[in-house]
Order: structure tokens, then C-alpha cells, then sequence
């Protein structure tokens, strides 16, 4: 197989290759430098390339696999980070031009752990303004590869693109309202947005810490359940996370069988596009079809806490931005400055009601799951919107909940998620479709959606050769 051939292929088909030394990690690394190099400066997926420390570690790699020596199914292959993530000697600005000098002296939790499972480091990619909602006017924001005039799915943009158009085989993004699902849905790939607490957030610039939530963006939920078997598991440095063990990947089946999938009609579809609609019904046919249970429920209302999430936030960022905000705030741009304003100015009346209804939610939601496997939701409520539909957003409150509806409920809950391709709009603009699980239920996630793509192709589609 030629090089040219690899650079779409999952990263757990890549590694079967690696191992079976049909490939090696330094030809596979050499191949995908050329490929950034010949694309990026269209996308701009990047904030940087670290193409030396790659070919030093691709080199390690397959010294190491030449002697037998696999540390994991990711041994060899290449992938990048958010720019949020803390990596030795490299640059972490997190998307703000006042954090551009920031050279951080040791990696994030996640980030050594990948590097200790044989990863290959690519390089950092472009996010929005601090991971909130637009980019710092001075960035030049990535390009949907399937399309440049829409949105490329808010803060984790760059890992969507470069993840998507082949740029790398898999990368870790942040979600802290759907910075991960929006951007598997805008670009037709598969992203988990774990429970809180079950990834390290150590290392990791902070949005609003109880909000925040690391996991991966990749081509399939196979490759999705490895990354995440990779970086799951106690920190002693981030007290937060939880005392999980890993998932046991030989046990998890690709099949809906004996599932429980709860369906809310009204849920989805109460201001849902009639092409998401169809695409929902797709996905509940294969369910169906697998031996999937499709039960009939109520999903709490998502209202109150989807109106209340900028709040939520505003009040945490303006907590994780104390150091530098407001003694910098000419260097912020305007979408940050004024979700920490926002934050700054909230009574601490109004915050705890914030709270209260966030714990309403979320009890209410850990009940649902008692009886329950999985719930079926969109991950927006149309495809992705062309810039100037998003720049209007910004002015509408009523639209912007909507937007974030069927994500940053399950921020401010933390329960866990999949997002995952399942059709197209007229467009030709990927859609996508997320599983919500109780709490710890990663396995059944990843189950879910490898049984899904065991039976439909719409992860395998590309935006362009």
C-alpha cells in the first residue's frame, strides 16, 4: 500500500498495518508532514507543526516495534492536540495571542499518556479564543473541509478539520457546551465527550472547570473507545477525576442487541430540521433492526439549564481568567471579554439559582438512566450554519439556546456522550447524532456506535481526496 493510500484510514486500521510491518510509523509520519504541508495553509487547522519531535518519535516507534516491543494499539500513530493542552517545549496558547509565549515545562496527564502509549505528536491545533465560542480576531480560523463557507464546530475547530481531511489519524479536543460533538457533526467524524471526572484535566487550560470535558476526535468509534481506554483513569494531580479503571475493550460487542434506546418524539423534534428528523429515524431503523429496544420517554426539560449555560460558564471563566482578567482585557477579543463581564457581574443569588436547576437537571437525568441504556438526541437542531448564520447567532439569545440545546445540558449534568456521522443535509454538509449514557458508561457508548457503523458507511465519507 502506498503512502498516498493511508492517510484516511482509521487509526486501529493503521495500526493492524504498523504491526503486521506492511508500513512504518517513520513512513506514515513522513507522508502525513507532506500532507500538512500541501493543505493546511487552505484549512489552517494548525497553530503548529512539531515535525521534528515527530520524526524523533516516529524513529523511537519503530525501533521499538522492529523489536517487538508494542505499547499500544496507537504505537506509531500520528496525532495532534488542541492548543489548550500543556506539551513540553512547545507552545500552548490556547487560542488567546497573550498566551503565545506560554512554553509549558512538562506534558498535561493526557498528553504523557498518549506520548507513553507510542503516539506520534504532529503538532497543536488552532481553537477558538480561550476554547469559548469565536476566535481571537487576530487567528485566522480553520476552514471546513467540506465546505469553507460554514462553521467548522466552535472551539475544537481545528481538530475537526485536520482529523477530517486527513491531516492526522485521530486528535483530543475539549467540549465544554459540545466543542467536541459540534465538530464531529459539522465534519463528518466520531468524538466522546466522557463523564466528567473520568479524564485528567490536569495540564489543560481551563474554561470552566465543572463544564470541561477532554476526549477524542476520530474517524470511528472503534478508534474512539481506544484513545479513550488511553487516557481515562485517576490523576493524583487532578483530584476531580474519578477512581475509574479502564474499559475492557475485548468485552465490548458491535451490536445493539438487548439495548435499551430511549426515544423522546417531541425532544427531537420541536424545532428540529425535517433533514435531521429523517436522519434520526435512519439511525432508530438500524437500532431496530439490530435488536436495539426503542422505549418511549420524557427527556427532563432542557430549557432552563441550555438558557443558563453562558452564565455558568461566564461565572467559572471569569474564575480561570482572574490572573489576566481584567488587568489584560484590551488583548481579549470581544466574544471572551464579554462571556467574563457576564461572569464578573452575576450575584451570587442568581449563580446559586443557576446551580440549583443544574442540580434539578442532572438528579433527574440520573434517574432516567436507571431504566434506560441510551437516549438518542441530534447534535444541533440543523447542519452546520454558514459564518453569517453564526454571526447571528451571537445577537440571539433564543437561537444561540437552541443551538446548544442538545449539547451543553449534558456539560452541566456530566454525563457521557458519542457524536457520530449519520447522514447528509441537501448541502452535501455531514449531520450528526449523538448517544447520551449514565454516568461511567463509556463501554456502551462505543458499543453503540461501533454497531452503528458495523451496518451504515456515512463515517467512511470523505470531503475530498
Amino acid at each position: 500500500m502506498s503512502s498516498s493510500e493511508l492517510h484516511y484510514l482509521e487509526a486501529y486500521e493503521l495500526s493492524l498495518l504498523i504491526r503486521s510491518r506492511r508500513v512504518s510509523p517513520v513512513e506514515i509520519t513522513e507522508a502525513m508532514l507532506a500532507r500538512i504541508g500541501q493543505l493546511d495553509g487552505d484549512l489552517h487547522s494548525y497553530a503548529s507543526v512539531t515535525a521534528e519531535l515527530a520524526m524523533d518519535q516516529a524513529r523511537e516507534a519503530e525501533q521499538e516495534l522492529m523489536r517487538g516491543q508494542c505499547r499500544s494499539p496507537l504505537h506509531g500513530i500520528p496525532i495532534a492536540y488542541k492548543d489548550l493542552f500543556c506539551t513540553a517545549g512547545v507552545p500552548t496558547a490556547g487560542g488567546m495571542p497573550i498566551r503565545s509565549q506560554f512554553v509549558p515545562q512538562e506534558d498535561a496527564t493526557v498528553v504523557a499518556r498518549l506520548r507513553d502509549a507510542g503516539a506520534v505528536m504532529l503538532g497543536k491545533l488552532q481553537m477558538t479564543e480561550g476554547a469559548f465560542a469565536i476566535h481571537h480576531p487576530e487567528s485566522t480560523p480553520p476552514n471546513n473541509p467540506w465546505n469553507a463557507g460554514h462553521w467548522t464546530g466552535a472551539s475544537s475547530s481545528g481538530c475537526g478539520v485536520a482529523t477530517a481531511a486527513g491531516l492526522c489519524y485521530a486528535s483530543l479536543g475539549s467540549d465544554t457546551g459540545g466543542s467536541i460533538r459540534f465538530p464531529c457533526a459539522a465534519n463528518g467524524l466520531t468524538g466522546l465527550k466522557p463523564t466528567w471526572g473520568r479524564v485528567s484535566r490536569y495540564g489543560a487550560l481551563e474554561l470552566a472547570a465543572s463544564l470541561d470535558h477532554i476526549g477524542p476526535i476520530t474517524r470511528s468509534a472503534r478508534d474512539a473507545l481506544f484513545m479513550l481506554s488511553t487516557i481515562a483513569g485517576h490523576d493524583p494531580r487532578d483530584p476531580t477525576s474519578s477512581p475509574s479503571v479502564c474499559l475492557e475493550i475485548p468485552g465490548i460487542e458491535d451490536s445493539f442487541r438487548g439495548l435499551r434506546v430511549g426515544i423522546d418524539e417531541a425532544w427531537l423534534t420541536e424545532g428540529v430540521d425535517p433533514v435531521i428528523q429523517e436522519a434520526l429515524q435512519q439511525v432508530m431503523a438500524v437500532i431496530r433492526d439490530g435488536g436495539g429496544l426503542l422505549q418511549v420517554v420524557r427527556v427532563p426539560d432542557t430549557r432552563a439549564v441550555s438558557a443558563n449555560w453562558e452564565a455558568h460558564c461566564g461565572v467559572q471563566a471569569a474564575v480561570a481568567h482572574a490572573d489576566t482578567y481584567p488587568q489584560h482585557a484590551p488583548q481579549y477579543g470581544p466574544a471572551l471579554s464579554r462571556l467574563i463581564d457576564g461572569g464578573r457581574a452575576l450575584s451570587g443569588m442568581d449563580y446559586q439559582h443557576i446551580l440549583l436547576d443544574a442540580q434539578c437537571f442532572t438528579g433527574k437525568m440520573d434517574a432516567l438512566f436507571k431504566d434506560l441504556d441510551l437516549l438518542l438526541a441530534p447534535v444541533q437542531p440543523y447542519a452546520a450554519p454558514t459564518h453569517e448564520q453564526l454571526a447571528n447567532l451571537a445577537q440571539d439569545a433564543e437561537a444561540n439556546r437552541r443551538l446548544i440545546q442538545f449539547t451543553s445540558p449534558f456539560n452541566i449534568s456530566g454525563h457521557p456522550c458519542i457524536s457520530l456521522p449519520c447522514g447528509f443535509a441537501e448541502s452535501g454538509l455531514p449531520i450528526g447524532c449523538q448517544f447520551i449514557a449514565g454516568k461511567g458508561e463509556e463501554g456502551v457508548l462505543c458499543r453503540a456506535g461501533m454497531a452503528l457503523q458495523q451496518v451504515t458507511d456515512w463515517h467512511r465519507a470523505r470531503p475530498f481526496a
